[in-house]
């Protein structure tokens, strides 16, 4: 059965966001496909390898980090709103454009927010 929805795409989403807080490389490689990219401010179209080497591991620079809204835009792409802490106590939130076919994450933008 075709989602047409995104759901599955979101739920996809949801299950990095949560790897990633729980530092599980193991389980969050898998929901990456292997040509993945990943934009953001601070990174140009960074390959799979560079953003597990590079991104993934700052997890524990947060104090917290909420998911406030996950929602799909379409069948594969999905905007998830996101707030975290810094040990400082400064909260920012940001916003992700994820790309997911067949199942696996293909393409993450980052926008920046500002400061909360």
């Amino acid at each position: 059965m075709h989602d047409h929805t995104g759901g599955a795409a979101a739920a996809v989403v949801e299950a990095a966001f949560r790897y990633y807080r729980a530092q599980d490389r193991e389980a969050a490689v898998l929901l990456y496909a292997d040509d993945f990219t990943f934009t953001s401010p601070q990174d140009d179209h960074i390959d799979k390898d560079a953003f597990f080497e590079r991104c993934f591991p700052t997890a524990d620079r947060l104090r917290e980090q909420r998911l406030l809204k996950v929602t799909p835009a379409d069948p594969e792409l999905v905007f998830a709103y996101y707030e975290y802490e810094l040990p400082t106590g400064e909260r920012y939130r940001n916003v992700e454009a994820i790309t997911v076919r067949d199942g696996l994450i293909r393409d993450v933008r980052v926008f920046f927010g500002g400061r909360e």
